[in-house]
């Protein structure tokens, strides 16, 4: 079973209207999100009809078309050029990249560790001290 989709064609004289809202297309969710924040601080009525409009045409939910073309791209970059030393340089660089991202990580939770392990040691040292202050006070 094969499905039928329409495609509006743009006119041949896109109004200033249409122009704008292709610009914001090209822009992604968030100059359609600018400007209806911008419409609101303006005129309120056009950051509202802004907003319905996202909503009514389901801009406001949708994913980017960009993100979309981003992950297609990285995924072209994990491709093989042809070239079998570049490929190989690639995958060692790739490689050692990740390795050191995993060390750098764990050296990140050991100096968290460290210096929460400080902390409460300091902590323990001051209840401690407390603790003998007010004990020399009752004596």
């Amino acid at each position: 079973m094969t499905t039928v989709t329409q495609t509006v064609a743009a006119p041949s004289n896109p109004g200033w209207l249409h122009r704008a809202e292709s610009w914001l297309d090209d822009k992604g969710k968030g100059a359609w999100i600018a400007a209806m924040v911008l419409g609101f601080i303006f005129f309120w009525p056009v950051g509202l009809a802004l907003l319905a409009y996202m909503i009514w045409s389901k801009r406001m939910f949708s994913s980017c078309n960009r993100r979309k073309s981003w992950t297609r791209t990285g995924m072209t970059a994990m491709r093989s050029t042809g070239n079998s030393a570049f490929d190989n340089y690639k995958a060692d660089t790739l490689a050692r990249l990740e390795r050191e991202q995993v060390e750098f990580e764990e050296f990140l939770k050991r100096l968290r560790e460290a210096k929460d392990k400080a902390e409460f040691d300091e902590f323990m040292e001051e209840r401690a001290r407390s603790g003998r202050d007010s004990d020399d006070d009752a004596a």
